[in-house]
């Protein structure tokens, strides 16, 4: 099965929601530990807005990476054989389209 990939908005948007969640648990954590709500606020402020970009980045790492992704024409089977040039055709729609590199 094909599957196209993540645009970059829907990327960023993951970034942003895990990030919600991981800035409760860290402010949990600091608080925890310094007792002081001034030092939690500018530890998890820090740590989030820092975290927010190198998820993104590692996000659009792994998008790239086709390690365990299915994406072989060769899963699908032909209702009857298509000639070099449709296979080229198809082959580059499916590219523009972001279904396969």
């Amino acid at each position: 099965m094909l599957h196209p990939r993540d645009s970059k908005r829907r990327s960023f948007v993951k970034a942003i929601s895990w990030r919600i969640v991981a800035l409760i648990v860290l402010g949990t954590i600091s608080f925890t530990i310094t007792g002081n709500w001034e030092e939690t606020s500018q530890i998890t402020i820090i740590y989030t807005v820092l975290q927010v970009f190198i998820y993104f980045a590692h996000e659009r790492l792994w998008d790239r990476i086709a390690w365990g992704k299915p994406n072989s024409l060769d899963t699908i089977p032909p209702i009857e054989s298509l000639s070099r040039e449709e296979q080229g055709i198809i082959l580059n729609r499916l590219k523009d389209l972001g279904y396969i590199e």
